[in-house]
């Protein structure tokens, strides 16, 4: 097969991937995954190395980890209990999920829907977790509040590094 027909169909596919961080699928492992794919399927001698797929391993494990870490840090700062944070993960991904069906207009309704869909999960599973706890409803808010600024963060981070792996990928093609 042609080099530049295979390079075309990853990018391409590996666009997809990058969009996928924004329902909370992991875009970035997915990306690296199909890296692996081409680098093993292809003997064209040049491009990518196996040494650009440890690269994007490194971005993908960081972008997971501040994703996760930020998600919950500012939560915790506010003195969130662990029950709130794992609830409020589950909630923000599932509501993720939902919030893709809930705007009717292709693509970009599913991006806002998802988006909003996580920043909401984040909010309620906080405060419902705080409120399991029997936390006071003041501070209950304000732990909400903090988990859902966190999570928004936190996807912003792993988009910016799903970017990186983007484009170390990218540049690795001309190498």
């Amino acid at each position: 097969m042609n080099y530049w027909l295979c390079v075309s169909l990853l990018i391409a596919l590996n666009s997809v991937a990058l969009l996928s961080n924004l329902f909370l699928l992991p875009g970035n492992w997915f990306m690296t995954g199909l890296l692996c794919i081409f680098l093993m399927v292809s003997d064209f001698g040049h491009g990518p190395t196996w040494m650009v797929v440890i690269i994007c391993v490194a971005l993908a494990g960081l972008g997971e980890g501040l994703e996760l870490g930020l998600g919950s840090a500012k939560a915790a700062k506010k003195g969130a209990s662990r029950r709130a944070m794992v609830i409020s993960i589950g909630m923000s991904f599932v509501c993720s999920i939902a919030g893709t069906f809930l705007i009717p207009i292709p693509i970009v309704g599913s991006v806002i829907g998802a988006i909003l869909g996580a920043a909401i999960g984040a909010f309620a599973g906080a405060w419902l977790g705080e409120a399991w706890k029997g936390t006071e409803s003041t501070l209950r808010t304000e732990i909400g509040t903090a988990a859902m600024s966190g999570r928004m963060i936190g996807m912003l981070a792993k988009g910016i590094v799903g970017v990186m792996i983007f484009v170390v990928q990218l540049v690795s093609f001309w190498l």
